[in-house]
This record gives structure tokens, sequence and C-alpha cells, in this order.
């Protein structure tokens, strides 16, 4: 989910520290932002952020389904409050293609090796999620002191916490519904990261082996197999971007691909095809396809450009921060004794709008600099001794 952005803060890492040199080569490949997946990144943001909206509805231990019609801006919104759990599938897809655009290569070649590799994966998840994990383990008691119970998540207790720890608490099903919920996602993704990796470096970088875990996850039914298959499913976007990159059929193809993400939601729509029993199958097959769409060179004004990775940027940040503003806003509401009005329109805006500005800020001020700091510190040693380019 957070992937496109490893490469650029490794660059700056090491610019910012006088004992090592930048490298004039690299042989890993240049960092350049795919700026449609970093706008699809933020829509799939706003999709679980609306998604979650409803939390504000939670009672007396249950959460209570609001009328979805009455939300805050539904006329416009209404994809999002209808499908919004779905955003993570599309964030599992887009960090699959992501990983494979930018790591296939050189973990294949072992240009990369493991400890750096997931020093870089660690170092854009950990300090965010730690940090919220803490809040959300501090303000949570509050409530259940309140209350009697715990705002939506209920399994708030050591052993679920020591699984948050170290990122594995939903390895496993069913999901664990503690602390920071929306983590959970990427609690599994982790597991896709190291498979990605071994699989690389020591069976094939064929996209046959793509197609194999794709057909061997959907076998497993859990929140694992799915993340796996959307996983790569991406990869195989990125590896057939990479493919005609150089084609002379490159702009035929490209219309064409342009072409099925058009007809296809257009289809579904006049057709009026009930979604949720082909949900699964239908995104697994078009989400890559939009995906290859989007990832292709754009030329846009700067300003556009520069709205674009800053919309990217705040996207794990928004993932993590929500739940606990909730929980924070929850608290005051109870605080002042007032039912949280989450049917009015300005409460909406007062709850989305801050939300998106702290994810901006707690990432230019927070997350950025913790991942220059822990790759500093953990791949210091490695680096100075190294006499070949050190990776990007």
């Amino acid at each position: 989910m957070a992937a496109s952005n490893d490469i650029k803060e490794g660059r700056r890492a090491r610019l910012s520290r006088g004992s090592i040199v930048m490298p004039q080569t690299s042989t890993l490949p240049q960092a350049r932002k795919l700026l449609g997946l970093e706008g699809l990144r933020f829509l799939a943001t706003v999709a679980v952020l609306l998604w979650h909206y409803q939390h504000f509805a939670f009672a007396g231990g249950a959460a209570v389904a609001p009328t979805r019609t009455e939300l805050p801006f539904y006329r416009v919104l209404f994809p999002f409050y209808e499908a919004g759990e779905y955003g993570v599938w599309f964030f599992w897809c887009i960090s699959g293609f992501i990983f494979f655009w930018k790591y296939r290569t050189v973990v294949a070649d072992r240009t990369i090796d493991g400890r750096t590799f997931f020093v870089y994966r660690l170092s854009r998840l950990y300090p965010l999620h730690i940090a919220t994990l803490l809040l959300v383990a501090v303000l949570q008691p509050i409530y259940f002191a309140q209350h009697g119970v715990y705002f939506v998540y209920q399994n708030n207790d050591v052993p679920h916490f020591v699984a948050q720890l170290f990122m594995a608490s939903d390895w496993l099903p069913p999901r664990s519904q503690s602390f920071n919920g929306p983590i959970w996602s990427v609690s599994v993704e982790i597991l896709c990261y190291a498979i990605f990796f071994l699989l690389l470096r020591f069976v094939t970088a064929s996209p046959l082996l793509n197609v194999v875990m794709i057909l061997a996850s959907l076998m497993f039914g859990t929140q694992v197999g799915t993340s796996l298959a959307f996983f790569y499913a991406g990869g195989l976007a990125a590896m057939a971007r990479e493919a005609i990159a150089s084609s002379r059929r490159r702009q035929i193809v490209e219309a064409m691909a342009w072409c099925v993400a058009i007809a296809v939601p257009a289809a579904l729509w006049l057709a009026d095809i009930e979604l949720v029993p082909i949900v699964g199958p239908l995104l697994l097959a078009y989400t890559p396809i939009l995906l290859f769409c989007c990832s292709g060179q754009l030329t846009l004004p700067r300003r556009i450009e520069t709205m674009l990775e800053v919309a990217g940027n705040m996207t794990y940040s928004c993932y993590l921060l929500h739940f606990p503003i909730q929980l924070a806003i929850a608290l005051a509401c109870a605080a002042l004794q007032r039912p949280i009005p989450y049917g009015d329109h300005l409460f909406w805006a007062a709850f989305v709008l801050p939300t998106l500005v702290a994810s901006h800020f707690t990432y230019r001020w927070f997350e950025a600099p913790a991942q220059r700091l822990m790759r500093g510190t953990l791949l210091r040693k490695k680096q100075a001794g190294r006499t070949s380019p050190a990776p990007l």
C-alpha cells in the first residue's frame, strides 16, 4: 500500500548523512512517480475513510447500521458509502504493482539483499503503526470506563497488543478486531512482502508464478489468500506495463486496455447487474486492467503533479489516523454528554477535512523523518562498507 516512496526516501536518507557518498549510478530502477496510481491510492483511502464513517453510529457494544441514504453528501459519495470496504483490495493490488515494478528485477538478481529490503518496508510502515497503536491503547480504556465497552473494536487485551506490536494481528482468521482496527490489512500485506521476496529470490521471476499464486491463493478463502491474489494480480499488470514500454504497439495496447476499463463499468451499469455475488472475481480481473491504464506516463501541469504526489504520500497516514481521530471524537462527545451528530454535514466536514490535513502533516513531520532515521541507523554500517552502488 505505501511502497511507492521507498526509492525516493532512500535517496534522501543517504543525502542527509555526510558519511555516505551518493553513487553516480544505481542498479535499481529510477524513481518515477506513477501519478495515476497515486491518484488511485488516494481514492482507495477516501473509500475506506468514508466506509468507516459508519463507526460513528456505534452504540452499546454493537455497530448500528445507519440509514446510508441519510449520511452526509450521499448522492455524491454513495459509491464510497456502499462499497468503500473494497478499497483495501485496491491497496493490495496497487502494492503488488509497485513492488513488481520497482523490486522484481533487483530482488531476483540479488542486487538488493533481504536485510535492506525489509528495513525499507518496516521503516515505511512501523513508526506510524506503533504510534497509533499506543495512542489507541491509551484512549480505549478511557472509553471503556465511560461505557463499559470499547469503541468498535473489542479485543483490546495483552495477547492482541503483542500481536499488534509485531504486525501479526491478522495472519490467521478470523479478523482480530483489536486496537487500531484498520491495520489488519497491512498486517496481512506483510506476509505478501515476505512471500514476494522469497519466491523471487529462490524460485523464479516468471509471470507464470503470478498466475499460479493467484489460483492457489483463491483456494484458501481467507484474508491472506485474498491479499495474495490481488497482490500478484497487480504484479501481472506491472509486468505487462514493462513488457510494452518500448513496443511499437504500445499505444494500440493502451487504447484497447482503456476501452475495456471504460466498457466494463458502463456495461454493468446499463445491465443493472447485482454486483455483490460477483464482486470478488470482478475486481480481481478489473483492477489490474485499471492499474495498467493508470500507470502510463502522464504529462500534467506541475501543480497537478504536486497535488497527486501529496495525495499519494498521505494515504498511509490517513489510513492509520482516521480511527484514533474517531475514537477521540467519541470520547469528546461522551464527555459533553451529547450524541455523535454523524448525520450533520458540518460534522462530516469537521471530521473528514481535518483528518486529511492531519494526514498530510503527519507524513511530512513524522513518517518521512522516521523513515530516514530508521534507514540511516539500521543501514549505516552496511552501506558504509559497500563498494558497489547502494540501492536508492
